[in-house]
């Protein structure tokens, strides 16, 4: 029987959620686990455990992996850590203990002949396996595990508290680190998030995390979802009452069917139920805007006050950044 199967039968994940992660695998590949991760239906802990139980093998925990000795990271040359995608965990004389994806795979055995060990598989995802070898090997990843993976690294982690972001934004040193803590933030509490830029009545993705394109771009027409957030309508509510940024406002619904959505509808692959788009301003003036979702079959939850706030905060960067280099032109 199939993981996803198992998973539904095991009722860790529904069938619902299993169509749409295996209709996201056949569009952007890796494995049914990464999958489900991505979309957040299952954390990656939650995945590992099951592959453990699924596979009657221990898994390669977070502990583990923090520890590696060099004689076991130096157990197997590079070549044979690409070829096999094996990451070395411990070395005791012969036996090698190794995470790997399945144990069961036959070439498991054949690493073990041909280097004369005794190979001990513990599991472990896909995310985390290919996090691992670029941070012990240098192995590089799909740009895709790239955006994804920010989320293992201790280094890269959005701060936890809003005071710490505000910090991190004052300090920040010109608009792209204020962009990527933006989306490094909205991206712990939404699946795909996104920042695009406006010039004139043009729309282009500057940055994305979860959305699986390099590049977009759209005309603002009156239909869109981007015009509709610089208006007042059903959805459009003020995201806080402190007259400093009495001016956010935010458009909260479902991206509906219309023509000046149509690109964006097709960039997302469908037509999320639940969005938020928050503009990001200079003054009075919008410059980009904020996105998140869950994907197109899942709400936000309760976490759009802190987009929201999030989308406030980047406003204010922004203005003190352009106020600086007026200020140095002076």
């Amino acid at each position: 029987m199939r993981l996803g199967e198992v998973l539904v039968k095991q009722g860790l994940i529904t069938r619902q959620q299993l169509n749409v992660a295996l209709e996201r695998q056949v569009t952007f590949g890796g494995r049914i686990g990464t999958n489900l991760i991505e979309l957040r239906i299952l954390t990656e802990e939650e995945f590992t455990n099951f592959l453990s139980k699924y596979y009657k093998v221990p898994a390669a925990t977070p502990e583990k992996l923090s520890s590696i000795s060099e004689d076991a990271l130096h157990a197997l040359s590079q070549e044979l850590i690409e070829k096999y995608k094996v990451l070395p965990l411990k070395k005791e004389g012969r036996r090698l203990q190794v995470a790997v994806l399945n144990p069961n795979d036959e070439k498991i055995d054949e690493l073990g002949f041909i280097t004369n060990y005794t190979i001990i598989p513990r599991v472990i995802s896909e995310l985390r396996l290919l996090y691992e070898l670029e941070r012990y090997y240098g192995v590089k990843s799909d740009r895709r595990f790239i955006r994804f993976l920010d989320r293992f690294n201790p280094t890269t982690e959005v701060t936890d508290s809003v005071e710490k972001m505000k910090s991190a934004l004052r300090d920040a040193r010109n608009s792209e680190e204020i962009a990527e803590l933006l989306l490094r933030a909205a991206y712990t509490v939404a699946t795909r998030v996104a920042i695009f830029n406006i010039h004139g009545e043009r729309v282009l993705l500057w940055k994305a995390k979860g959305i699986e394109v390099e590049s977009f771009e759209m005309v603002r027409e009156e239909s869109s979802i981007f015009s509709e957030a610089t208006k007042s309508g059903e959805c459009f509510v003020p995201a806080y009452r402190d007259p400093k940024v009495a001016r956010m406002n935010y458009y909260r619904g479902p991206l509906r069917d219309t023509q000046g959505n149509a690109s964006l509808i097709s960039m997302l692959a469908g037509k999320p139920q639940d969005v938020l788009v928050t503009p990001l301003t200079i003054g009075e003036n919008i410059v980009a805007f904020l996105y998140a979702d869950n994907g197109n079959d899942s709400v936000l939850d309760a976490h759009v006050a802190y987009l929201s706030k999030l989308a406030s905060m980047g406003s204010l960067a922004l203005e003190i950044l352009t106020l600086k280099e007026r200020l140095l032109e002076a």
